[in-house]
Order: C-alpha cells, then structure tokens, then sequence
C-alpha cells in the first residue's frame, strides 16, 4: 500500500534521521568505496565506524547498504527500485564488519551515538541470542528519549527472539512471503510486535520469474563497486519497511515511541487469529 502512503506523505521529511545500524552504507566515494548509483539521490548525514573507528562508515560487505535502499532508495529517478521513506536523511552507523559480525559494545555504542547525534529512527538489522546489560542500557536510552528502534526477531526458525528485538522497548520484526505467511526462517514467540514483508528465496509463488526476495541495489563478492539489483531474504529485509514507515509517520508530526506503536498496531492487518498472537 506505499503508493496511497505517498498520496498522503511522498517520501518525508529530510529533518527526520534514519539511522541504519548494520556493515556501513554505500553512501560515499572514498577509497576504494563508492556510493551506490540508486543512492545517488538520497540524503545522508554524518555517520560512524564503530569497526574501524573513523567516521566513514562504508560498507564492505552488502547487507546495509541493501537495508538502507528499502528505508530510502532514490524514488522517481527512473532507476531501479523505491525506497518507503525516499526523502528522509540515513545517518550510517557501521556497527558490523566484513564478516557480518559485532559485539554488544559496539551496537550499542552506535544506539548511543544515533541518539546523541539526532536519530529519530534506529533500524537494528541484526540480533543476538542472549541478552545483555550494556545492550540494554543504550536501548533504554533511547526509548527514555523518545527514539523509536526497530529490531529484527532474527532468522533462527525458532520460537526465540533476537536481541534487541526481545526488548520491550524496541519493535520486534518478522518476515511474512508474498502471501503474508510467516516466512519459514522468521523466528516468533513473545514479544513479536509487527510482521513485514521479508520474502523467501526458496520460492517463487508469484511466478515472476525470480526468487520471491525482496529487491534493493546493493554489491556482491566483496566488491563495494560491483552494484546489482539483489532479491534478498530476512528479518533483516523486514525490519527496514517498518523503520521506512515510522519516518513518514514522523515526517507527518507523530511523536512519541508509544504512540507511534499504538498507531502502528492499529492499522496493520491482522493476521491469523483475531487480535496479538506470537507467530
């Protein structure tokens, strides 16, 4: 239903901050990085490399720049793809190295850092199995400042939430099919909150001819030049359509992290049995 969002909110606000914490964004030429083509008209601000320590958060290995295309992909370029929140600002928070892996620390540092440097929106593409008082700590700051997170349930099969997401503080994501299923690998249980569409790569049920990912320009092989359009599946991939969401409800003056939930539980679709359930 984006299209009838932009009849209402076409693309936000570029003073609404979407923080992406993730392997770094293809925001920048610099190096031997390059900024993605479907980025090209996508707003930034200054981020940070919780990896490298120094404030160019690249990515070096695909996932967050493919993130950030569903936040914020350049819209109406006549190029590839659409991005939910198009003109509101990415402020990349490199959290995540090469190999895909972060400490607790470091994510959250960057929660920490997000807020202290204008972040409305966190979007938490990732997740760990255990729980941890530092992690909670920042996540705990940034709700007691009125920062929404959203964090992905995670990709285990299994009845466990990730953290963050597990936090009642943050909004927990899983990933539905093209046929608004639970996607097979979207871990569920208690304290899931929204379901977004995070495609299943195994199938594809709508007989387009590809893979039922969901499509954002990003690079491959370790190359931060070799740009393509890749169908990709997750919670990860679900996590972002709501953060792209929350920044045009905040583009159109929502404020406050509960009200913003109570406005999002109220409009979704619900799904399987009447009223919350866990899968």
């Amino acid at each position: 239903s984006m299209p009838a969002a932009w009849d209402i909110e076409e693309g936000g606000d570029p003073g609404i901050i979407v923080a992406v914490l993730d392997t770094g964004v293809a925001y920048e030429d610099y190096d031997l990085y390059q900024r993605a083509p479907d980025l090209a008209g996508t707003s930034f601000v200054p981020g940070y490399d919780f990896v490298n320590s120094d404030f160019h958060p690249n990515d070096d290995q695909g996932h967050g720049t493919h993130v950030t295309g569903t936040i914020a992909q350049t819209t109406n370029n006549s190029l590839g793809v659409a991005g939910i929140a198009s003109k509101s600002s990415i402020k990349p928070v490199k959290v995540l190295g090469a190999d895909g892996r972060g400490t607790y620390q470091q994510i959250a540092d960057g929660i920490y850092y997000a807020v202290d440097t204008g972040a409305m929106v966190i979007n938490c593409s990732l997740g760990g199995i255990f729980s941890s008082s530092t992690l909670y700590a920042a996540v705990k700051y940034a709700y007691d400042r009125g920062v929404v997170i959203c964090a992905a349930t995670g990709n285990d099969y299994s009845p466990l939430i990730a953290y963050p997401a597990a936090y009642d503080e943050v909004i927990a994501v899983g990933a539905v099919d093209i046929n608004k299923a639970r996607a097979p690998y979207s871990n569920y249980g208690t304290g899931i909150e929204l379901m977004a569409p995070g495609g299943d790569t195994t199938v594809d049920q709508n007989n387009d001819g590809y893979a039922d990912g969901v499509l954002q320009q990003t690079f491959s092989g370790g190359d931060p030049g070799n740009f393509a359009y890749w169908f990709l599946e997750g919670t990860s991939m679900a996590t972002p359509h709501v953060a792209g969401v929350v920044a045009l409800m905040l583009s159109r003056g929502a404020r406050g992290v509960e009200s913003i939930r109570d406005i999002l539980h109220s409009t979704t679709e619900d799904l399987g049995d009447p009223g919350y359930d866990t899968v």
